[in-house]
């Protein structure tokens, strides 16, 4: 086999693979040892006087939104540090931070719009991609969206997408789907990420979102699975402010609950290994301990009305004994489920000792300011929503909401207005078309799916296949390589040969391989898109992603695919996204709100925006302290809240307080208990429900993310590839974490080649004897496994997790149970 042959992915002929790569080439790479020479040659080193230039740009390896100084030489990038100047960076990177030189210089990127010409689809067939022109393909697009809209079936047309991160992007989307008439336009990945975490909060304070977190103020952290220094989000601060608290007087205690030993848990103070799905019993014992010992924040909670504790562990408690303050449904909470909820009762279900809950229990509720924080680990099982709401409650039995070294809510940016109104270009058939009548083909909002969820993305290819409630027609791919992310992930395979899909990812992934249009998006080192932060510190702040080379390739940035394509849509949509001209426009609007509201670094203007490459506006303006609310005038928080505006602003639930009784949850008790089964008078309570654990297995498989993950971009990057897994992985591969015993009665040996089944599928992989992981639990990152996505991923083993992962879903949050299944194992 010759050289060309060995680089060409199987999927393209070396003819087709030329002439779909005519633009200029990428940088050498290595493979086996031998030297890939680059289409294009580059500069081999920088000739003197040459021009180096600094640009500000933000980080798309993960969620974290890092700044960072992109150094370019002779129109090359060379270097990616941690932009100084950025409160979240602080001049530092994670490891995949300087790894955005790989993904820009990938060569197996698509290297400009192709279309398929192979009617077949699937994992053995090559779709034959033909390169085409921009015009082509935009119109392509647009001609089957005008004649489903001319049928009366533009609600057949699906656009979803993954991190979709600013206004010039995802954030066009709402309003792509309300001019054209689909309500598929704009479903996003959430319930695949962490609706879970979302949902309880929205019960609980009434915030749908994420929490801000003061760390640098905390003094004690309860973290339950949420992988603090594997993933968690923004992940680079979070490791500056660990070596902060970890070293400051008095250090921050940590305990870390998870199901297998991982850094997180090595770096803590205590290492609890809890049963998988049980988070929410520990949380409910350690509530219980809060309360029987008096040691909940009696300002922020309210007391007994004689100081007389009356929390007695089996024994009732009359109501009017207690006066809540910022609390409603405490005594309720405690009469129907608190109880009952000893450690004893909690350590028979999570296998955690009974003294292990108690040590924990008593430092959480006498070291103040305490955070008890969760992610999918303890959410993303079908009691996903009750543990959530009951790891949360614990913040409010001590006090940390709104408080100094506690947690908040991220403020928005003060944006300005778009240059256009969409309520001007609204026809006929947008206010009142035939597409009204139909539901989202994921069924959210509907009493027949999940009805309080904000996104169901894994059940869109599962519904079209089934026709449930109708089968699409056209389906359009941000961000999201759901064929490879989705459980169960070969539903979405048969259901993309049905359909005609477009895919905007400028990497070859499995997605891509079933599509029939590509419209490739530039790489983040190559785009202008806006960023505001995810949730950090609470104050506001907004990036802005600048170019930091031109475009290598023939490649569009996907805000303005949008609004070409929305161009060429009949009737005022047409007009309306001609007016809109380019998203270098709508980030010129945009950044006219910042003309009123000038950044803490003087950032007032676009222009000032490019050159600094984020704007953000100190303090937080809210401060709840000793169980009073306080806004900042300006100078200090000394200006008290009335109840009314600490509803409107900060609790933004029913009763404008902490809702241990859930009005959210007792305002659907109706439909909830009936889609459900649970009982209609604790459903709105953080109660203990059995998770439902399908697959067939003997075993729990669990998946974590971990350091190297880069959300499925780094798939195809060697560096990231030889680092990937930080307790257990190889060098090439990922290995699947066993306990020795677990291992020996089924006469596995270290590094056997196994395979792992449930009632969806199988896959191989290579074990590695772990002591650290609980002996009913399998643990392996979803990483590898890949069919697609470039010559360094496709192959690796072990096979995708996702293939023998039951799409299973909880049914309030919709958060799908990415770790419930079980599975059995044996040797191959």
């Amino acid at each position: 086999m010759g050289l060309m042959e060995k680089i060409v992915p199987p999927a393209l002929s070396r003819r087709r693979f030329l002439q779909a790569t005519a633009a200029s080439g990428a940088a050498a790479s290595l493979v086996g040892g031998q030297t890939l020479q680059p289409t294009q040659a580059q500069p081999a080193a920088a000739a003197q006087g040459s021009q180096t230039t600094i640009t500000k740009n933000i980080c798309h390896q993960c969620p974290a939104r890092c700044g960072i100084d992109v150094y370019t030489t002779d129109g090359r990038v060379h270097a990616i540090y941690g932009n100084t100047d950025h409160p979240i960076a602080n001049g530092k990177l994670c490891p995949k931070g300087p790894l955005g030189t790989y993904i820009l210089y990938d060569p197996d990127r698509f290297k400009g719009p192709m279309k398929r010409t192979n009617p077949k689809k699937g994992r053995n067939e090559d779709p034959k991609f033909v390169p085409i022109s921009w015009d082509e393909a935009l119109q392509t697009v647009a001609d089957r969206l005008n004649a489903l809209r001319d049928k009366g079936e533009s609600h057949r047309f699906a656009l979803v997408y993954g991190r979709g991160w600013g206004a010039s992007c995802a954030g066009l989307q709402g309003t792509f789907g309300k001019l054209y008439g689909s309500p598929n336009v704009g479903i996003g990945h959430s319930s695949m990420c962490s609706d879970g975490s979302i949902k309880s909060k929205q019960a609980t304070d009434g915030n749908g979102s994420y929490n801000a977190h003061d760390y640098r103020n905390c003094n004690y952290l309860l973290l339950f699975g949420c992988g603090f220094l594997e993933a968690f989000r923004p992940y680079n601060n979070v490791m500056q402010m660990w070596g902060y608290m970890r070293t400051k007087s008095p250090k921050t205690r940590v305990t870390a609950v998870d199901v297998h030993m991982n850094t997180t848990l090595a770096a803590s103070d205590r290492a609890l290994l809890i049963k998988p799905g049980t988070d929410g019993a520990l949380a409910l014992a350690i509530a219980h301990y809060i309360l029987v010992n008096g040691l909940w924040d009696k300002k922020f909670v309210g007391d007994f009305k004689d100081g007389v504790n009356r929390f007695k562990p089996g024994q009732t408690v009359q109501a009017d004994t207690f006066d809540e303050k910022w609390v409603k449904g405490l005594v309720d909470w405690w009469n129907i489920e608190l109880k009952d909820r000893t450690p004893k009762w909690a350590a028979e279900v999570t296998t955690i000792l009974e003294r292990d809950i108690v040590a924990t229990a008593h430092e959480f509720g006498t070291t103040r300011p305490a955070m008890a924080i969760f992610e999918r680990g303890a959410h993303a099982h079908s009691n996903g929503i009750l543990n959530g709401m009951a790891i949360h409650s614990l913040n409010a039995l001590v006090g940390s909401l709104f408080a100094k070294g506690g947690m908040m809510y991220q403020m928005g940016v003060p944006y300005g207005p778009l240059p256009v109104n969409e309520e001007d270009y609204m026809d006929d058939y947008a206010k009142n078309g035939p597409w009204k009548k139909y539901p989202r083909i994921d069924l959210k909002g509907h009493e027949d799916g999940y009805l309080l969820a904000n996104n169901m993305l894994q059940e869109v290819g599962p519904n079209s296949l089934k026709g449930k409630p109708y089968k699409l027609d056209t389906i359009m791919f941000y961000q999201n390589n759901a064929v490879w992310t989705a459980p169960n992930g070969q539903q979405w395979e048969e259901a993309l040969k049905e359909l005609f899909v477009i895919d905007t990812s400028p990497f070859p992934g499995e997605t891509a391989m079933m599509a029939d249009l590509i419209l490739p998006d530039h790489t983040y080192l190559e785009r202008l898109q806006d960023a505001p932060t995810y949730p950090f510190e609470g104050w506001p702040m907004t990036q802005l992603r600048v170019p930091a080379i031109k475009p290598l390739y023939d490649t569009k940035y996907y805000g303005d695919v949008l609004i070409e394509i929305g161009k060429r849509i009949k009737g005022p949509m047409g007009e309306y996204y001609k007016a809109l001209k380019d998203t270098e426009n709508v980030l010129r609007h945009l950044a006219k709100g910042f003309e009123a509201n000038p950044g803490d670094n003087g950032v007032k203007d676009f222009e000032s925006w490019k050159e600094k490459g984020v704007w953000y506006k100190k303090p937080y303006l809210w401060q709840q302290r000793d169980g009073e609310f306080y806004e900042w005038d300006g100078k200090d928080y000394t200006k008290k809240m009335t109840p009314e505006e600490v509803k409107a602003k900060l609790l933004k639930t029913p009763s404008g307080k902490f809702e241990f009784r859930s009005g959210w949850l007792e305002a659907n008790a109706d439909w909830i208990a009936a889609k459900t089964g649970r009982d209609k008078a604790k459903l709105m309570f953080p109660h203990w429900e059995e998770p439902k654990h399908p697959g067939g297995g003997d075993l729990y498989m669990v998946t974590p993310k971990v350091a190297l993950h880069a959300e499925g971009r780094g798939g195809n990057i060697p560096v990231a590839i030889s680092l990937l897994q930080p307790v257990m992985g190889g060098r090439d591969q990922v290995y699947i974490e066993i306990h020795p015993e677990t291992a020996r009665k089924r006469g596995i040996r270290d590094g056997d080649l196994c395979r792992i089944k449930s009632e969806v599928g199988s896959i191989t992989g290579r074990v590695r004897y772990f002591e650290g992981v609980r002996p009913d639990t399998l643990v392996f990152p979803m990483e590898h496994g890949h069919w697609a996505m470039g010559r360094w991923a496709k192959g690796r083993a072990p096979g995708h997790s996702g293939e023998v992962t039951v799409n299973q879903s909880d049914r309030i949050s919709g958060q799908c149970n990415y770790y419930s299944t079980k599975v059995t194992i044996e040797k191959v």
